[in-house]
């Protein structure tokens, strides 16, 4: 048996700027995925995937004939079955060495909720990546698509500054350990964001003085490692806000949902679902609370 495991992600900076060259914050969480593959005489693949409580959230079964992935599961019409019928053509096709075996039970496991966007596909990806011993942010460009950001945290342990060149990605350790980390949280807002859409609403923006945006937060990336003080971290999550809300076009998180909120709010990702990152202490925690998000992950739960 071979088994896999992919770190979720982050991104603390660099969120939409990133598709364009910014240097971007990201980090790997807690939370992630597993995956066990298994020879099996069935002559198919035999897929399996368990969410956080143990329950099977999807089956299906995929043939293999003359080195070609076809699905033979009732389940053929299905969005998740056609994405995963994609990745793993894809793969097949990078590296079709690999499924020499009649054929294979696999059995993935997330340890986290399915909705929250902490990486559900890129450590499905990459998972499959190390299986077939192949590129995985070839892989993520052969179906998904993005930045890779997701990809970098998925193999790494450690904070990390992401950029992508024209030739080139950038992928390095940051030593990003906040001193206030006790001060800073993330709140699920109860919806998950498609990241797909997400992107597409970039860009489909105005991308005049693109290279301006870059530099600036590029900056703010390294400022954010550097910071020492938590009142200049919330100094920088508002200047981030405010310059990614221009370019987008769409309100800040807080504007939206929080106008009351005492501190501060930077939105993760794509804008408007998924993890806010906040900052506060216990009075703040229950503010959101109040409000119905009962989902709230201190910093040291969540940051691996």
């Amino acid at each position: 048996m071979k088994n896999f495991y992919s770190n979720g992600k982050l991104l603390i900076t660099g969120e939409y700027a990133v598709l364009n060259g910014a240097k971007a914050l990201t980090v790997p969480t807690k939370y992630g995925q597993e995956s066990d593959i298994e020879e099996a005489p069935s002559g198919k693949i035999e897929w399996q995937s368990f969410n956080d409580k143990g329950e099977i959230w999807y089956s299906g079964t995929f043939g293999i004939k003359r080195e070609e992935i076809k699905c033979t599961s009732e389940n053929l019409n299905s969005e998740v079955t056609e994405r995963l019928l994609q990745i793993l053509r894809a793969a097949n096709k990078m590296n079709p060495a690999i499924l020499q075996a009649s054929g294979y039970h696999v059995e993935t496991r997330l340890n986290f909720d399915r909705n929250w966007g902490l990486g559900t596909s890129s450590t499905l990806i990459n998972n499959i990546a190390q299986w077939f011993e192949i590129d995985a942010y070839k892989l993520l460009e052969k179906t998904f698509g993005g930045s890779g950001f997701d990809i970098a945290a998925a193999q790494h342990n450690s904070p990390l500054t992401y950029q992508i060149g024209q030739n080139e990605r950038q992928v390095l350790k940051a030593h990003f350990d906040p001193d206030f980390k006790d001060e800073i949280f993330f709140v699920y807002l109860n919806r998950k964001q498609n990241s797909r859409q997400a992107i597409a609403h970039f860009r489909n923006q105005p991308q005049e003085n693109m290279d301006v945006l870059i530099e600036k937060i590029s900056n703010l990336t390294l400022q954010f490692i550097d910071c020492t003080e938590i009142s200049e971290f919330e100094m920088l999550m508002e200047i981030h806000e405010t310059l990614i809300s221009k370019v987008i076009q769409l309100p800040k998180v807080k504007t939206d949902l929080f106008k009351d909120y005492s501190r501060k709010i930077k939105s993760l990702g794509g804008w408007g679902g998924d993890f806010i990152m906040a900052t506060g202490g216990a009075e703040e925690k229950a503010y959101f609370r109040k409000k119905g998000y009962e989902i709230i992950i201190s910093y040291e739960d969540m940051v691996l």
